[in-house]
């Protein structure tokens, strides 16, 4: 419990790095919508701790107004600087529509936006977490295929508790006999967002980027479980929907349940979407306005300034925590109601059909 207490209460120091990196900038002023907005958000590089400043590069891949690539380092247009690459002048805008993008700078004057597919913070901590995921299933793979079925042990341990968790208690009880047909899916999901979402409680490389709680990672996700879930829906599915069973009059001459049946489509991974980023996003906010109350009440004295970094420390610790569990629990929600959407397209009108051979 020391060991835990001490590493948590290290990750809250490192929390409040980015706040005091800005608190020592241009006359010490503190910009808190600034601070927040820039770590939840995506850039060409990944910060460094105790310098807003310096930041690990990252490769910028951009195309052109002529379609020719270019590819170099952030490093080269960071700090406001231009760069100029076969005639090509690059920058990130500091305003204007494409503000903290990378822009082309033409013979006018003017900013051109690019084909930008660049490897920012966001796209490097994905394959970060697309890697441990990778790394932690083929281990559990080369364990088993070693010791046959003997229990691994420690981390490995841990990682076949939480497949068996997930797949005995979700998806074998809703998908029943399906469920291997779709495990792979949904397991790759569950750890994926669990990984990103530990992932974004490190302040510094490789973590400290809010993947979850970017809307664009958690609408993909959504939108894998609305293809999956239509696409193998069977007829009983779409029945339901087109033609459900419910007074006449409430389809025809009218469709209204159909039209909400058919609305019900696009809301289900629209609800799954909105609830991993806001809960991921609530949770990084909450830590960060903590630790700029330390910053922010400084201006009052050393016993005022005392007294708010305590509160400040313990609140933040027990954000942390509490974020750790809900790192696991938007997972497993995530999953879960991913297997219940796919569960009802897939095995809908299932129990009528023993119904009927039961009674022929």
């Amino acid at each position: 419990m020391k060991r835990v207490l001490a590493i948590l209460m290290l990750i809250v120091a490192m929390a409040a790095m980015p706040v005091a990196a800005y608190a020592s900038g241009e006359e010490g002023e503190l910009n808190p919508q600034e601070i927040i907005f820039e770590h939840l958000g995506d850039a060409y590089g990944w910060e460094v701790p105790f310098s807003h400043e310096h930041r690990i590069p990252l490769p910028i891949i951009v195309n052109d107004n002529s379609g020719s690539w270019h590819l170099f380092s952030s490093a080269r247009v960071s700090g406001g600087e231009s760069f100029t690459d076969d005639g090509v002048t690059y920058k990130i805008a500091a305003s204007g529509d494409y503000e903290g993008k990378v822009v082309q700078v033409l013979a006018d004057g003017s900013e051109y936006r690019p084909c930008d597919i660049s490897i920012t913070k966001d796209v490097c901590a994905l394959f970060i977490a697309s890697l441990l995921v990778l790394w932690m299933a083929f281990a559990l793979v080369r364990f088993y295929k070693k010791k046959g079925m003997k229990a691994p042990r420690r981390g490995l341990g841990a990682a076949e508790m939480l497949v068996d968790f997930i797949y005995s208690g979700v998806l074998k009880d809703s998908l029943k006999e399906k469920a291997p047909k779709y495990a792979g899916y949904l397991l790759t999901v569950f750890f994926l967002i669990f990984f990103m979402n530990l992932l974004g409680l490190i302040v510094i490389f490789p973590g400290g980027a809010n993947l979850t709680g970017n809307i664009a990672v958690t609408l993909v996700l959504a939108v894998c479980t609305f293809l999956i879930t239509n696409i193998k829906g069977n007829k009983h599915y779409w029945k339901d929907i087109f033609w459900p069973d419910v007074p006449l009059w409430l389809k025809f001459p009218l469709p209204i349940m159909p039209l909400i049946e058919v609305f019900g489509m696009f809301t289900k991974p629209a609800a799954l979407c909105i609830r991993l980023f806001a809960n991921m996003m609530g949770g990084h906010m909450i830590v960060m306005v903590l630790t700029l109350l330390i910053f922010i009440f400084a201006k009052f004295g050393a016993a005022v300034l005392s007294a708010t970094t305590l509160v400040s420390m313990a609140f933040s610790l027990f954000m942390l925590l509490l974020d750790v569990l809900i790192s696991f629990i938007q997972a497993y929600v995530f999953t879960m109601l991913s297997t219940l959407f796919i569960s009802l397209a897939v095995c809908g009108g299932e129990e009528e059909k023993k119904v009927g051979l039961t009674e022929n």
